[in-house]
C-alpha cells in the first residue's frame, strides 16, 4: 500500500517535469521546422495538391438538394407569407396610441411601474424619430419567428430530454447553428427559399430557436426528484406527469429560453433585411450604413436596441415573477387575469377615442424629431479637433501590436515602421533575453510560464501566419491532450485537420489573428470593468444600459463610428470587434464575483483580509471559472464577428463567407463558414476544459 502510494507521489512530482521537456521539444521541432522553411516551402504553406475538392462537394450536393426539393421548399414559403402579412398588417393597421397603451401594461405586469416607465420612453423615442411603421414592420417578424423558434425548440429540447441518445445528435447540431456564422447558413436558406420577408422569418428562427432547446433541456432535467415522486405517488400517468409536473415545474427556465429566443431574433433583424428587405427597421438601418450616413443608421439602430431592451426585460420579467399561491385557481375569473381584462378594456377605450382624434391613430409629423444631424457634427467634430490622436493611436496599434502578431518582428522592424533596423545584434539581444526569461521562470518552478514564454516568444519573431503547420498541430494537439486527454486531442487534430485539407488553412491564421487580438483586449478590459462593477454599484448600474445597447445594438451599425474615424482597414475591424465582445467578458466577470460564496468572504475577513486582499485572494480565484465561461463566450462574440468586419477590409474566413453569399457560391461559403465553427468549437472545448481542470485543483487545494 505504501509503495503505491510512494508511486503516485514521485508520479506528480515528475509529470510537471516531463511535461516540459515533451513542451520543449516541440518547441526545438518548430524552430526546426523554420530553419528548413527554404528548403521545405510545404511546411509553410499547405501544397495544393493534398487539398480535398470540399468546395465542389458543397456545391454539388446543394444543387441536388436544390433540384429534388426546391419546390417544396418555395411552398412553405409562399404558406409562411400568409400569418408574416397578417401580422404585419394588423400591427401597421393598429393606432399607435393603442400600441403604446398594449406595450407599456404588458410592462407593468411583467415588473412593475419601473419596467413600464422604460418601455413608455422607449416607445416615445422611437415615434419621436419617426420609424413607427418600420418598427411594427421588424416587430412582425419577430412576432412570428419567436413563437416558431419557441414550438420547434421546446419540441426538439423535449425529444432530447425523453431519448437520451438524441440529445448527442441535438447539441451537435445546435454547437453547428451557434457556431457557423449566420451569413454562411443564409445561404442554403437563400437557394431554397429565394428572396423575399419569409427568407428572413426562416433566417430568424434558426437563430432563435438552439437558445430555447438548451434551456428546455436544462429545466426538464432540474426539476427535483421529490416533485416527481409526489406526481408519482398522485397516480400521474406518463402524459401527465410530463405536461402537469414537469413542465409547470421547468417553467421559469423554459421563459428563459424564450426571453434568450426573442433576444436572438432581434439581433437577426438587420441580416434578415439583406436577403428579405422591406420596409423595415433592419433595411433602415441597412440602407443608412451604405451611405455611410452615421446619424441616421444609428438612430435606426438604437430603434432595434430599445425594442430588443424592452422585449428582454417583459420575457425575464413573467420568467422571474414568484409562484402564484395555491389558493389563487380558486379566486374569480376577474381577479385572476385583471391585468388582461385592463389591457384588453383600455386599448378598446383608446382606440374608439384615436378614430375622433386623428393624432392618436397616426403621430404627428410635426412631433417627429432628426437626431442624426446633431450626432453627425459630433462625429466630424471628433475627426477634425483629434486627428492627430486618430492617426497616432491606428499607427502605433497596427504597427507596434497587430503587425509583429501577424507578420513577426523579424519582418515588421525597420526604419519606416518602428525606426530602426532589425540588425543581427539584435535579433541575438532578443533571443538571448527570451532564454534567460525561460530559465528563470523554471529555475523558479513555475514550468508552465517557462514554455509559455517560449511558445510566445517564436510567435512574435516570425508571425502567427508564417508558422509552420505541423509546428501548429502539435502545440494544440499537445495542449488539449493535457487540458483533457485524447477525446479531446483528437479532436482539435480533426479541426485542424478539416481547416488543411480544405485549403482555408491561410484565412483561418488570419481570423485567428485578428480575433484573437481582439478577444485578448476585450477580456482583459472586460474583466477589468467586471472587477469594478462587483465592487461599486454605481459603476454596474452605469455599465448594464451600455452592455445592453452593445449587445443588442445591430453589428452593422457598430462599425459606422468607427469606419468614419479610422476608415477602412485591420485596425477598424480589430475595435468593431472589441465593440461587441467586450459585454460577455464584463457580465460574466462582475455575475461570478458578485456570486462567490459568503462563507468564504466572512472567513476571509474575519482572517483580517483588506479589501485588496480578498479581491485577490478570495474573490477572483473562486470566480475563474465564470470569468472562464465570459472568455468562452469572448471567443464566441469575436469569431461572430469577423464576418461584419469583413465589411471594413479584412481578410480570412469571415471575407470568403461573405464572399460567397454575394456570389451564390454555397461551397466556398460554407466551407469558410464551418472552418469559422471549427475554431469556435475548439477554442470552446479547449477553455471548457481549462475551467474544469481550475476547479478540480481548487476543489483538492480546500479539501
Amino acid at each position: 500500500m505504501s509503495l503505491e502510494i510512494d508511486n503516485e507521489v514521485i508520479s506528480k512530482q515528475y509529470k510537471p517535469f516531463i511535461s516540459s521537456i515533451l513542451w520543449f521539444s516541440i518547441l526545438a521541432l518548430t524552430l526546426v521546422f523554420i530553419a528548413l522553411r527554404g528548403k521545405a516551402p510545404w511546411l509553410i504553406d499547405f501544397p495544393e495538391e493534398w487539398v480535398l475538392p470540399i468546395v465542389l462537394v458543397l456545391n454539388s450536393f446543394m444543387d441536388r438538394i436544390v433540384e429534388f426539393s426546391g419546390e417544396f421548399f418555395r411552398g412553405m414559403s409562399a404558406a409562411l407569407e400568409i400569418p408574416m402579412s397578417a401580422i404585419r398588417s394588423l400591427l401597421s393597421w393598429l393606432p399607435w396610441s393603442v400600441s403604446f397603451f398594449i406595450l407599456v401594461s404588458i410592462s407593468f405586469a411583467a415588473s412593475g411601474w419601473k419596467l413600464a416607465v422604460f418601455t413608455a420612453v422607449g416607445v416615445s423615442y422611437i415615434l419621436g424619430v419617426g420609424l413607427w411603421i418600420e418598427t411594427m414592420n421588424s416587430l412582425a417578424l419577430v412576432a412570428v419567428s419567436v413563437p416558431l423558434a419557441v414550438l420547434i425548440g421546446f419540441l426538439i429540447g423535449t425529444a432530447g430530454f425523453l431519448y437520451p441518445r438524441a440529445e448527442r445528435a441535438i447539441n451537435l447540431t445546435l454547437d453547428a447553428l451557434q457556431t457557423i456564422p449566420a451569413f454562411a447558413y443564409l445561404l442554403p436558406i437563400l437557394l431554397l427559399f429565394g428572396f423575399g420577408v419569409v427568407v428572413g422569418l426562416i433566417a430568424g428562427v434558426l437563430y432563435a430557436f438552439p437558445p430555447m432547446v438548451r434551456n428546455t433541456l436544462l429545466g426538464l432535467r432540474r426539476v427535483p426528484e421529490e416533485v416527481i415522486e409526489s406526481g408519482l405517488m398522485s397516480g400521474a400517468t406518463e402524459m401527465q406527469l410530463f405536461f402537469k409536473v414537469r413542465v409547470p415545474s421547468a417553467a421559469r427556465q423554459i421563459l428563459l429560453g424564450v426571453n434568450q429566443a426573442t433576444l436572438a431574433a432581434f439581433s437577426m433583424v438587420v441580416i434578415a433585411s439583406i436577403i428579405g428587405g422591406s420596409s423595415d427597421i433592419g433595411w433602415e438601418v441597412l440602407s443608412e450604413m451604405r451611405k455611410a450616413r452615421f446619424g441616421e443608421s444609428l438612430v435606426a439602430g438604437i430603434v432595434i436596441a430599445l425594442m430588443a431592451m424592452i422585449m428582454d426585460r417583459i420575457t425575464a420579467g413573467f420568467a422571474n415573477r414568484k409562484p402564484a399561491d395555491d389558493n389563487f385557481a380558486d379566486k374569480p375569473f376577474l381577479i385572476r387575469h385583471n391585468y388582461l381584462l385592463i389591457t384588453v378594456l383600455g386599448a378598446v377605450i383608446i382606440y374608439i377615442v384615436s378614430l375622433m382624434y386623428p393624432a392618436l391613430q397616426s403621430w404627428p409629423k410635426a412631433f417627429v424629431f432628426d437626431l442624426s444631424g446633431p450626432l453627425n457634427d459630433a462625429i466630424d467634430y471628433v475627426i477634425i479637433e483629434y486627428a492627430n490622436w486618430i492617426v497616432l493611436i491606428k499607427k502605433w496599434a497596427f504597427f507596434y501590436l497587430m503587425l509583429p502578431i501577424k507578420m513577426g518582428l523579424e519582418q515588421v522592424i525597420s526604419p519606416y515602421s518602428w525606426g530602426f533596423q532589425f540588425t543581427m545584434p539584435l535579433k541575438l539581444a532578443y533571443g538571448a533575453t527570451a532564454l534567460i526569461l525561460v530559465i528563470l521562470a523554471w529555475l523558479r518552478g513555475r514550468q508552465s510560464s517557462s514554455v509559455m514564454i517560449g511558445l510566445l516568444t517564436i510567435i512574435l519573431f516570425f508571425g502567427l501566419t508564417r508558422m509552420p503547420w505541423p509546428a501548429i498541430l502539435l502545440v494544440m494537439t499537445f495542449l488539449s491532450w493535457q487540458l483533457s486527454g485524447p477525446k479531446l486531442a483528437l479532436t482539435v487534430l480533426a479541426g485542424l485537420a478539416y481547416l488543411l485539407l480544405s485549403g482555408i488553412w491561410p484565412e483561418a491564421l488570419l481570423s485567428v489573428y485578428l480575433c484573437g487580438i481582439g478577444v485578448a483586449l476585450s477580456f482583459a478590459i472586460g474583466c477589468s470593468l467586471g472587477i469594478l462593477a462587483s465592487e461599486f454599484n454605481a459603476i454596474s448600474r452605469f455599465l448594464r444600459p451600455i452592455n445592453d445597447t452593445l449587445q443588442t445594438i445591430p453589428l452593422f451599425v457598430l462599425l459606422i463610428p468607427f469606419v468614419m474615424i479610422f476608415k477602412i482597414g485591420e485596425f477598424t475591424a480589430l475595435l468593431a470587434i472589441m465593440a461587441y465582445a467586450i459585454v460577455p467578458a464584463t457580465r460574466y466577470s462582475e455575475h461570478g464575483l458578485r456570486n462567490v460564496s459568503h462563507e468564504a468572504i466572512e472567513a476571509a475577513e474575519c482572517m483580517g483580509c483588506t479589501r485588496w486582499q480578498l479581491l485577490m485572494r478570495v474573490k477572483i480565484p473562486m470566480a475563474l471559472p465564470e470569468m472562464m465561461l465570459g472568455l468562452n463566450q469572448t471567443i464566441m462574440f469575436g469569431i461572430s464577428m469577423l464576418v461584419i468586419a469583413a465589411l471594413v477590409g479584412t481578410s480570412g474566413l469571415g471575407q470568403m463567407v461573405y464572399i460567397g453569399l454575394g456570389d451564390g457560391d454555397f461551397g466556398v461559403g460554407m466551407s469558410a463558414g464551418v472552418g469559422m465553427a471549427v475554431i469556435a468549437i475548439i477554442a470552446d472545448r479547449m477553455t471548457t476544459a481549462w475551467s474544469k481542470k481550475y476547479e478540480e485543483n481548487i476543489g483538492g487545494k480546500i479539501n
